[in-house]
C-alpha cells in the first residue's frame, strides 16, 4: 500500500498529548517488523541493529537509521504505515513565511526536527522526523493553542525547508563571524577558516551534501551571483534548482568545502580540484571537488561517486544483447585495443569499468591509468595521472610496460604518443582499453588517423570501437502509452520497425517518485563496430567515417539511432530523449 494514500492524521490535543495507542516500545518492535515486511532491511539487520540499541540505550529506529541500515525515505514510508499517517512531500512545505514563527522557536524546531506545514479548520498540521516522539507535537500544540494533526516528513526534505524558510539563523551567525564581517578580505585566511568552521555553515554543507546523496544526484553545482547563491543537482544528466541560502554566505560555503578536501582556502584566484570521503546517512561516499574563479566568487561543483548506485553490469546499464556478445567477444581477445567513445558524461568509464571487473582474474595483471580515478576496483592497479610533475598518460604507459601486466586501461588516448604507445602495447601482446571523444563509432577511426596513427597499425590492433549515449529511463510509475502521432511516424518511419502494426509510444507524466519529470534513471544506447575486411580496405583508401558507417550498417551494426528508436518503441525511453542526446537529424 502507498503512504501517500492515507489522508487520516493522528490529532494531539493541547494539554492531553501524550497519549499514544500503543507504547513505545511495541511501537519500535511493530515498526521493525513493517521495515522487514517493507524490503527495507532484513531480519539479521535488524538483530545487528537491536544489539546496538541494547548496548547504547537508543531506540532501535534510530539506531537503524545512523548506522545506515535503513533510509531515511524507506523509515518515513515505515512511520506512516504504521501510524496510519500522510508523508510531508516538499510542496506541502510553507512557501515564503514560516507559521507561528512568533510563538515557535527555531531552535527547538530545528532540534526537535518539526515544521509547522499548514492551519485549517481549527487545526495545526506539523510535519515531524519522529512521529514516535510525544514529547514534540504536545509542545507545539500547547505553545500554537491549537490541535495538532501529524505528518511524516523526510528528515532531508524537512532540514531544507528549515533552512529555507529559517535563513536568518546561519546568516545571523556568519554576521557575528570576528569583527562582524561576513565576508572576509581575500588575504584574511584565518578568518576564512574561522567563518567556514561556524556550526550553521557546517550544518548547511552537510544538508547540501546529504540531499545530494538521498536524492541520488549526479553532481552538486554551487554558483555565486551578484544577488544570490545558486544550487544546483544534476538528476539524470539535467541539471535542477534547490532552494538557496542566503548570498552573504558564499564564502563560507565554499570554504567549507575548501577545507574538507583538503584546499586552499586562500586561493581564489586559480582552479582547483580535490576529493573528499565521507559517510553520508551511513554510506561511504568519495565526492570529486573542483573550484573555478569566476565574476562574483568561486564556483564549486562537487561529483558524487556513490558506488552503491552504479551498476557495473552490461545488462542493467541498458545495452542490448547482441551489442554485449560482441563487447565481450572482443574482451576475450588476447591482444589488441577496444575503444569506448561519447561526449563527456556519456558513460564511458562506467563500460570500461564493466568490463575491466569481467577481465579482473588472480590470472591477469590489470592496470590503468586515470584522470581521475573515479571509483577504486578491488584487485586492480590504478595510477593516478598527474601532469603537473610531468606523470601523464604516454609517460605512465611507457612504465607500465615495463611490468609486464596483461591488460592496461587508459583513461584516454588524446595524442599521437598515447596512442602509439597504446598501439605497441597491443602489438606485443596486450589488451588496451581505452577512450576516445568522437561523436560515432566509425568516427573513431577518423580521428585516429587525424592524430597521426599510420593506417596498417590502426588496422592490426583495433579489435572494437563501442560508441554509447546515455537517456533517460522513462518513470516505470507514472508513464502512459498512447498512439503515436503520424507526423511522428512518417518522420522516422515507425511503421518499418513494428511489422505494420500500429505504432504506440510512451510518454512522461510525472510523479512524486521521479521528482515530476516523469523519467527516473538512465540506460545506454550504443552502437559497436567490429572492423571486417571491408572496412579495413576503407580505412587504407582513407574513407570518410560515413563510408565506414555504411559498410558497418552492412555487417550487421545497429546504429546508435537506431538503437535509441528501438527502446523508445520498447516504452523505455521516448524519441524526444534519443533525439536530445544524439542529436540526430532526421
Amino acid at each position: 500500500m502507498n503512504a501517500h494514500s492515507f489522508q487520516q492524521p493522528v490529532a494531539v490535543d493541547p494539554g492531553a498529548a501524550g497519549s499514544r495507542p500503543a507504547d513505545a516500545g511495541s511501537l519500535v518492535e511493530s515498526l521493525a517488523a513493517l521495515l522487514v515486511e517493507l524490503g527495507q532491511c532484513d531480519a539479521r539487520t535488524v538483530e545487528r541493529g537491536r544489539r546496538v540499541a541494547a548496548d547504547s540505550g537508543q531506540r532501535l529506529d534510530k539506531v537503524l537509521l545512523q548506522l545506515g541500515l535503513v533510509t531515511e525515505r524507506g523509515l518515513a514510508e515505515a512511520y506512516a504505515r504504521l501510524l496510519n499517517l500522510p508523508i510531508a512531500t516538499p510542496d506541502r512545505y510553507p512557501a515564503a513565511e514560516p507559521l507561528f514563527a512568533d510563538r515557535l522557536s527555531t531552535r527547538f524546531l530545528r532540534s526537535a526536527r518539526a515544521l509547522p506545514v499548514a492551519e485549517g479548520d481549527g487545526r495545526l498540521m506539523v510535519a515531524v522526523a519522529d512521529p514516535l516522539d510525544a514529547f514534540v507535537p504536545a509542545a507545539i500544540a500547547s505553545a500554537a493553542g491549537l490541535p495538532v494533526s501529524l505528518l511524516v516528513g523526510v528528515p532531508i526534505e524537512l532540514d531544507a525547508a528549515l533552512d529555507r524558510l529559517y535563513s536568518d539563523a546561519p546568516a545571523a551567525a556568519a554576521a557575528d563571524a570576528p569583527d562582524g564581517t561576513a565576508e572576509p578580505s581575500e588575504e584574511d585566511a584565518e578568518r576564512l577558516k574561522d567563518l567556514a568552521s561556524e556550526a550553521p555553515v557546517i550544518r548547511l554543507v552537510n544538508q547540501i551534501i546529504a540531499r545530494a546523496v538521498e536524492t541520488q544526484a549526479s553532481d552538486i553545482h554551487i554558483e555565486p551571483f551578484e544577488d544570490r547563491l545558486r544550487i544546483r543537482y544534476r538528476y539524470d544528466g539535467v541539471l535542477h534548482e534547490a532552494d538557496s541560502p542566503p548570498s552573504r554566505l558564499t564564502a563560507a560555503i565554499t570554504s567549507r568545502i575548501k577545507i574538507m578536501s583538503r584546499l586552499d582556502i586562500a586561493e581564489r584566484r586559480l582552479p582547483q580540484d580535490g576529493r573528499i570521503k565521507l559517510a553520508v546517512r551511513g554510506q561511504e561516499i568519495d565526492f570529486r571537488v573542483s573550484t573555478i574563479p569566476s565574476l562574483y566568487g568561486e564556483t564549486v561543483v562537487l561529483r558524487v561517486l556513490d558506488r552503491s548506485t552504479v551498476a557495473f553490469d552490461y545488462a542493467r546499464l541498458g545495452l542490448p544483447a547482441p551489442v554485449i556478445a560482441k563487447v565481450n567477444a572482443a574482451l576475450d581477445l588476447p591482444n589488441g585495443i577496444v575503444l569506448v567513445t561519447g561526449p563527456t558524461g556519456s558513460g564511458k568509464t562506467t563500460t570500461l569499468y564493466t568490463g575491466l571487473l569481467s577481465l579482473n582474474s588472480v590470472a591477469r595483471k590489470v592496470v590503468t591509468v586515470e584522470d581521475p580515478i573515479e571509483y577504486q576496483l578491488a584487485g586492480v592497479n590504478q595510477i593516478q595521472v598527474k601532469p603537473q610533475i610531468g606523470l601523464n598518460f604516454a609517460s605512465l604507459l611507457r612504465s607500465i610496460l615495463r611490468q609486464d601486466p596483461d591488460v592496461i586501461m587508459v583513461g584516454e588516448i588524446r595524442d599521437l604518443e598515447t596512442a602509439q604507445i597504446a598501439v605497441q602495447a597491443a602489438l606485443t601482446g596486450h589488451l588496451v582499453l581505452s577512450t576516445v571523444h568522437t561523436n560515432s563509432a566509425a568516427a573513431t577511426i577518423s580521428r585516429l588517423r587525424d592524430m597521426g596513427l599510420e593506417d596498417y597499425l590502426l588496422t592490426a590492433v583495433l579489435r572494437g570501437v563501442l560508441a554509447q549515449r546515455l537517456v533517460r529511463r522513462l518513470c516505470p510509475h507514472c508513464a502512459t502509452e498512447g498512439e503515436a502521432a503520424p507526423e511522428l511516424v512518417r518522420r522516422f518511419d515507425l511503421e518499418r520497425r513494428t511489422d505494420g502494426r500500429p505504432v504506440r509510444l510512451w510518454h512522461p507524466v510525472g510523479c512524486d517518485k521521479c521528482r515530476g519529470t516523469g523519467y527516473r534513471g538512465r540506460q545506454a544506447i550504443a552502437e559497436f563496430l567490429a572492423p571486417n575486411a571491408d572496412i579495413e580496405r576503407l580505412i587504407f583508401a582513407r574513407a570518410e567515417h560515413t563510408e565506414i558507417e555504411r559498410a558497418a550498417v552492412a555487417a550487421g551494426m545497429v546504429t546508435m539511432f537506431d538503437a535509441g528508436l528501438d527502446a523508445a518503441l520498447a516504452g523505455t525511453t521516448t524519441i524526444e530523449e534519443v533525439v536530445r542526446s544524439i542529436r540526430a537529424e532526421a
